[in-house]
């Protein structure tokens, strides 16, 4: 047996050394050829991504009568205007509508982060009767559509005469039952033994959560509070129930009655969508690379 396991290591090792060895110069080819494959994929991906924003800024800048009939015109266009964001950038309701979006999305950031958090830390931190349970209730809230709560949310605000406030758009979207999640997961891989001797020291579970396990969360923080920004940005039905103040509405619902107005000005319409989204992408421009350092080390695991 001992022969016969020699004879196939032998047989082994001489057709390894039988075959070609590559060059350094052919490795490096072989990189090179990749990349380029790699670049060219990226290129066409990015640009398919590209062209409906490409179509959309073409047609925010036609005028509506070219817009309205239809591709070939548009496309056969080529005297630009800017009147459509002239009209929108000269009218006191979108910078209103840029405020309240502005005010509510950030308030609705930082109470989310904080309130989550400290959701958060005791299923991942603290021992206590019933935690199982608790953690799968809060899972399961994910499965319920944010849709079936409009009515008894709105209910509920007008009890309490919140309704055309501010505060109406916020606090239903503190109760963020995704960020508790993602939060517990990401403190489930802080290492304990940080905790433990901050508890020898005598800090209370509180000075833990505040002066250790928050400190650590910096890439959870900005992961939660990105998404949440730009979630809480783009909702259109809990405004659209809540607000009929215009002063008070926020850019989905302003840019909805933009569109039931201006009827079959498509310029205009695009124009309105391009400002709507500026303030996202410039966000992301200037945070892109928290974005991504956020997303990958949220801690979600199995």
């Amino acid at each position: 047996m001992a022969t016969l396991q020699t004879t196939r290591n032998n047989r082994f090792i001489t057709a390894a050394a039988s075959r070609p060895v590559r060059s350094k110069a052919q490795q490096a080819k072989d990189a090179r050829g990749f990349r380029i494959a790699s670049a060219i994929v990226l290129g066409l991906l990015a640009l398919l991504w590209l062209l409906p924003t490409l179509w959309a800024i073409k047609t925010s800048l036609s005028s509506n009568a070219t817009a309205s009939l239809g591709a070939p015109a548009i496309l056969a266009d080529t005297q630009l205007t800017n009147h459509s964001y002239s009209v929108l950038l000269g009218s006191g309701d979108l910078w209103n509508w840029y405020l309240a979006s502005a005010v509510t999305s950030s308030l609705t950031v930082i109470l989310t982060v904080v309130f989550a958090s400290m959701a958060a830390y005791p299923l991942s931190r603290m021992q206590f009767r019933g935690r199982t349970v608790v953690f799968l209730l809060v899972v399961a809230g994910i499965m319920v559509p944010t849709q079936v709560l409009v009515v008894p949310v709105f209910r509920e605000l007008a009890a309490m005469g919140l309704l055309n406030t501010y505060w109406s758009v916020i606090l239903p979207q503190v109760p963020a039952v995704v960020a508790v999640f993602i939060f517990k997961q990401f403190f489930d891989g802080i290492p304990r033994e940080l905790e433990e001797a901050a508890r020898v020291d005598g800090a209370s579970y509180w000075r833990v959560y505040w002066s250790v396990i928050m400190p650590l969360s910096r890439p959870v923080v900005s992961a939660v509070g990105i998404l949440t920004f730009v979630t809480v940005w783009n909702n259109l039905i809990l405004p659209l129930f809540t607000l009929s103040n215009p002063k008070l509405m926020t850019i989905p619902v302003g840019l909805a009655t933009v569109q039931g107005s201006y009827g079959q000005r498509l310029a205009d319409i695009q124009a309105s969508a391009i400002l709507g989204a500026l303030p996202l992408v410039i966000i992301y421009f200037f945070l892109q690379r928290r974005i991504v350092e956020g997303v990958a080390g949220t801690g979600l695991k199995g």
